[in-house]
């Protein structure tokens, strides 16, 4: 699984941020976020989740061919390969001096929220907390839908989501919202208005710079709680 890896290049160890990207794929877009959150004291894991199907895959052009491989790379994926790949993850970083495996927080970018909340239920004891920036199919109709592993999440929850998203509408938040409160999840549902899908993605048409600096910010404060112990 090639991974991008970034981390503070003084003395450790420190917290473990593992970033899931978004369909689009692996690429020096992210390597940027993922620097960002480095650059304030994380040891960040950006994988490529497509590693089974393509080493370099990344959507460089929004045409209907390029899609439809980025389309035929995303459904190939499901919640159990993840959960396997974040568990390769865990071992990795557990043998890095740079890296402390008892703090470990998570961050998935649209298709990822479901992985992040899959990877939180099923290494309970080794998740803080996770973020579900603008998430795609947290709830569905199928037996490993997402929102059914609430009950087994146990850390803080953080869900960014755009008012205008046709992989997340409302009504799906909705069901979401139903089922971590049933559970007793610690969560917190955030609404970013006049927003799409993607706004946080600086090379995206739609890249909103004020909700994006937002979501920087929860997660700053998320990341900074629960694995650094800071103040809100």
């Amino acid at each position: 699984m090639n991974s991008f890896v970034v981390h503070p290049q003084n003395m450790g160890p420190h917290p473990v941020v593992l970033f899931y990207m978004d369909a689009p794929g692996k690429r020096e877009e992210l390597h940027d976020m993922a620097r960002r959150l480095a650059s304030v004291g994380y040891f960040v894991v950006l994988p490529n989740l497509y590693y089974r199907r393509s080493r370099d895959f990344w959507l460089t052009e929004r045409t209907e061919a390029k899609l439809a491989v980025m389309f035929e790379h995303m459904n190939a994926l499901t919640n159990a390969m993840t959960v396997r790949d974040t568990e390769a993850m865990l071992r990795y970083v557990d043998g890095q001096p740079c890296a402390d495996g008892s703090r470990i927080g998570a961050v998935g970018y649209c298709m990822s929220g479901p992985f992040v909340m899959h990877a939180a239920a099923n290494f309970p004891e080794r998740f803080l907390s996770i973020a579900s920036i603008h998430g795609a199919n947290l709830v569905t109709d199928r037996p490993d839908s997402a929102h059914l592993v609430a009950p087994r999440i146990k850390c803080e929850s953080y869900f960014a989501c755009a008012e205008i998203d046709r992989w997340a509408p409302r009504p799906v938040v909705d069901r979401l919202r139903a089922a971590l409160e049933a559970a007793g999840t610690p969560h917190r549902i955030e609404w970013y208005p006049k927003v799409e899908h993607g706004f946080v993605f600086p090379q995206r048409a739609c890249y909103d710079r004020p909700a994006a600096e937002r979501h920087w910010e929860q997660l700053f404060d998320l990341f900074g709680r629960t694995l650094r112990g800071e103040p809100r």
